[in-house]
């Protein structure tokens, strides 16, 4: 594969700065745009604010270090754009500024991508986009596996501003036919994080219920990006990005039985197969999950 000139926003982010590095180390260039630097050796950094289109389209025709004035060639193009800049999550400003900067900063990412003609483009989504997370009261879903044909109908400002981001990602694909894949992220999890809080969640299940006992490892999370950068040709598609299994030591069934006794279970699942299912970027992109929580902790 051709190493790739990336625009990665939101690197300096939980899930970014895992996923930079990641990228990094299968031989791309990263240039991470955000309003701060990430620390981290060879990702050349750009402060700007996703909100402002002006400075979208700047960032996006712009070097990413002094070398490369060098060549005096002018300015390469960036063959992808990785988008994982938002408020992540509700509660941490008001609803509407959330519903704000990640609407309007997504469609001023991708506008500014097509436009310039920056053919592969991935968005974060995410799992909130089910409606079960953010819900106001204890949410069952309609269907067990959560899959990517699911009618996602959250409720709250941070998983609708996911969905919209998706129908923006989709309309640019329409009028452009470029590749823009929507990646629906879990629970990211950082390596320290296992010992730290998965204790907790095995003893407390419950507490988990909102995610449907999902997570992805941040270093996973690079995989899923690094393969939808080599796979070209599928228009516009959504990927949930979890692990292979449940973020929790209950088989499957009894999990299902458990926490969503009401819940059609739509087809067989393995043992502890994740409820937030990972199929689609096992089939279609190929992902091999390397970070599961069993590595890392011992339970019984």
């Amino acid at each position: 594969m051709n190493k790739k000139r990336i625009l990665f926003t939101g690197g300096s982010g939980k899930a970014g700065k895992h996923v930079i590095p990641y990228l990094l180390d299968k031989g791309h260039k990263v240039m991470n745009v955000d309003l701060v630097s990430l620390d981290c050796p060879g990702v050349d950094n750009l402060i700007a604010d996703i909100t402002d289109s002006g400075q979208m389209f700047n960032a996006m025709s712009s070097y990413t270090g002094l070398d490369e004035l060098e060549p005096g060639t002018g300015v390469p193009r960036f063959d992808a754009v990785v988008h994982f800049a938002a408020v992540p999550r509700i509660l941490i400003n008001p609803d509407n500024e959330t519903f704000r900067v990640n609407t309007m900063g997504t469609y001023n990412v991708i506008e500014a991508a097509v436009k310039l003609g920056i053919r592969k483009i991935i968005i974060a989504s995410s799992e909130t986009t089910y409606g079960i997370c953010f819900s106001d009261g204890k949410t069952d879903p309609k269907v067990l596996p959560l899959e990517e044909d699911y009618d996602v109908d959250p409720m709250d400002s941070y998983g609708l501003s996911k969905v919209v981001n998706e129908k923006t990602a989709q309309s640019f694909q329409r009028r452009s036919g470029f590749d823009i894949y929507a990646l629906r992220i879990g629970n990211v999890i950082e390596p320290n994080e296992y010992a730290e809080l998965f204790p907790y969640y095995f003893k407390n299940p419950e507490v988990r219920r909102r995610n449907a006992f999902c997570y992805i490892d941040a270093r996973d999370l690079g995989q899923v990006v690094h393969l939808c950068l080599k796979k070209d040709g599928l228009g516009y598609q959504v990927f949930n990005a979890g692990n292979d299994n449940n973020g929790a030591v209950i088989p499957t069934k009894a999990l299902a039985e458990k926490f969503f006794p009401h819940v059609p279970i739509t087809r067989e699942l393995g043992e502890h197969e994740a409820l937030f299912s990972n199929r689609k970027i096992r089939e279609v992109l190929g992902f091999k999950e390397q970070h599961n929580w069993r590595n890392y902790l011992k339970w019984d």
